[in-house]
This record gives structure tokens, sequence and C-alpha cells, in this order.
């Protein structure tokens, strides 16, 4: 449906420069505080203002103590700002893009309106799959664990690796997708990667060889798995009024035009394996951007989007994303794979960046490096 008059009113989010270090293994060599200030001086020098300019920082990780924010955003200097930590897991992120857009917008959660905001993501890792670190609570995703305990079982593979490898497993029982489809959608994203020079891994594959590496979970084997990484990853984001006072700097700002931010529906639990990994969520949240962006339909969206950044943490996730996304028709996104349809002389290039698998992942500068490289492609 075309948005409605209130939609149309909302106040206007640009964002208007990033700044992104190149990502590597987590190995200690760099520590957070040179991440992060490393990409914040990147999207201060590409939006062409300085620090002085920003009203609010919001600070992104996962892997770190309270308040590492307010340790890298003193190395910008101490200007009286309110400084935000957020911590959401994968999202981390992204999360951080909304709750600066909402600033800018004047938005709700007791966030007054904001002309500039700064975000930074950064992230120093721990080698090896993601896993809980305080031992005596319960884990967050312990609820997650218990379905698919319950639905699907449990090997000594790590978790997310069998939960993501569950929902592509379901996505071949009921569509008919096969093994090789979820390796073309890592071969595709490992050749991307060969042209970022920010990518942790620059490699190119075969598609013989992405099969052919060490099972995981099935269908995913190792090249089908995103690595740990450490990096950071910066956004200035910035309100309609903030670029009427500075005329010269509009050229360069990319208007944010429909965002959600979304949790799970009551179908996460309804045994499902690939609705237990956030499907409905997922396309609850594409639909509701779709929207205030003003395309009506994932028929349009088809039509219209050349060019997606989307998390795939493994190839599974990228297969039901792709259809969650409504980027092909439902059911359909390994028949979309198979065309060539997901990368240059197909219908729609996803992750040019060389994606999660390839670039890397560290957690709180995901989101955002997303968003950089969606500037990039959009500036030309």
């Amino acid at each position: 449906m075309p948005p409605n008059d209130q939609q149309k009113q909302a106040p206007k989010a640009y964002i208007l420069g990033v700044g992104l270090t190149k990502f590597i293994k987590p190995r200690g060599q760099v520590d957070y505080t040179a991440l992060g200030y490393e990409a914040g001086i990147k999207a201060l020098l590409d939006a062409g203002i300085t620090y002085d300019d920003v009203d609010q920082g919001i600070a992104c990780y996962c892997y770190g103590d309270s308040t590492c924010g307010q340790r890298v955003f003193y190395q910008f200097g101490l200007t009286k700002i309110p400084i935000l930590n957020v911590n959401n897991n994968c999202s981390t992120g992204s999360t951080g893009l909304w709750m600066a857009r909402e600033a800018v917008r004047g938005g709700g959660g007791g966030i007054t309106g904001k002309d500039c905001v700064m975000v930074v993501g950064f992230e120093k890792m721990f080698p090896g799959s993601l896993s809980a670190f305080f031992k005596d609570r319960e884990n967050p995703t312990g609820t997650f664990g218990a379905m698919m305990a319950a639905t699907r079982g449990v090997t000594n593979a790590p978790g997310a690796a069998q939960m993501f490898g569950n929902a592509g497993r379901e996505y071949m029982e009921r569509y008919g997708a096969e093994a090789a489809d979820f390796a073309e959608v890592a071969r595709v994203n490992h050749e991307h990667s060969s042209r970022n020079p920010y990518s942790q891994f620059r490699d190119v594959y075969t598609l013989e060889q992405i099969m052919q590496s060490p099972t995981v979970h099935e269908p995913l084997t190792k090249l089908q798995c995103c690595p740990t990484s450490d990096g950071g990853a910066a956004a200035v984001v910035v309100s309609e009024a903030f670029l009427a006072a500075r005329p010269g700097l509009r050229e360069r700002a990319v208007l944010i035009k429909g965002q959600c931010l979304a949790t799970d529906t009551p179908d996460v639990f309804n045994r499902s394996a690939i609705s237990l990994m956030g499907f409905e969520m997922t396309r609850y949240a594409a639909q509701t951007a779709l929207r205030e962006a003003g395309v009506a339909s994932f028929e349009d969206a088809r039509e219209a989007i050349r060019v997606c950044e989307l998390h795939d943490c493994f190839s599974a996730n990228e297969m039901i994303t792709l259809d969650a996304l409504g980027l092909c028709e439902e059911g359909k996104a390994h028949e979309m794979v198979r065309k060539g349809d997901i990368t240059y002389g197909g219908r729609c290039v996803v992750n040019p960046s060389g994606g999660l698998i390839s670039k890397g992942h560290p957690l709180g500068a995901t989101g955002i490096a997303q968003c950089a490289e969606l500037v990039w492609q959009l500036r030309g």
C-alpha cells in the first residue's frame, strides 16, 4: 500500500558520511579503540564535517565492558554530547543506525531530536564460533535452542550453524533446493569480496571447492559460514535542516527512505526451522520499510531493487532471507540463485561487499558496514 499523509510528511534523515576499517581475523592485533577511531575519522572526513558538528554519539559493540563507547568517542573530542552504548547481538550496528535516524527525525524512545548523530560500530572478538560468555544465568537464546532440540535434535556443531543449517534443510524439503544452491550463494559472495579491499577474505573459489570444504552442519560447509572478525565501521546521520544550513554537502547525502527495526512474531515457535530463524520478522520488517519508502508491494520491489546487502551469516540464511525480503517469489530463492540473479549481470547484485561470509562479521560493525557499502553503491 502507498504511504499515508503522515508518512509523506515525516522528517527526513540522510547518511552524510561513512567510514570502514579493513576487517581482520580476531587475533588481538588491533584494539577496539583504534578500530573505532579509524572508522569514525573516515566517516567525518567523508561527511565533510568536524566532530564539533555532532550532537550525539552511538557506540555499537558486543564484546567489551560497559562504556567502551565513551572510550572510543572521547578520542574525537570532549564536547559534552550524550553517548549511548548499544548491544543487540548481530543487529547491533543496524540498531544503532535505527536509533540515529529516530533521533534525527525527533523520534520516540525518549531521544530528543538531533541534527547530526554519529554511529560507530567496533568489535574486538574472540577466535572461533560464537558462544555464551556468562555461564551462571539463562542463555538469551535458550528457548530457541530448546525448540531446535525438540524439532531437529542437537549435534556437536556450533549452535548457530545448526539452527541456520536446519533452516536450509527445511528449505530443501519444502521447495526443492539442493546443497549446490547454498554452495553457489557462498561462491558468489567470495567472488564479490575479491573486489573489496576491506574484506577479511578475498580468495575466489569454485563451486566444487565450496562443496568439498569441511562439513559443519549439512548443507553447510566451512566456506559457507561467516568468520568472526575484528573491525570498525561508522556513519554520520543528519537532518534536512543540517543540510539546508550546509548546501555544499547535499550532493554527498543519501536519503534513508525506509527503515524498520522489528522483533519476532508468535510464528517463531511454530516448530518450523525457517520460522525459528526469524522469517516472519524479516518479512514484516521488509514490508514496513518498503511501504515507508513508497514501494507498494514485493512485486514492485523486485522491479526496483538492483542492489542489496543482507545478513548472510550462513549461506542458508541468505537463501531464506532472499525469500523473506520478497526479492523472489515465495519458495523460489534457489531458482534466483541458479539463474545468476544475485550477482553482476543478473537482476539484483546481492552483497557486492562479499557479505558476512567473506567480508567478515565483527558484530557491532556489520550493519554499519552494510550501510557504507550501499552508500558507496548509490553514490556511484
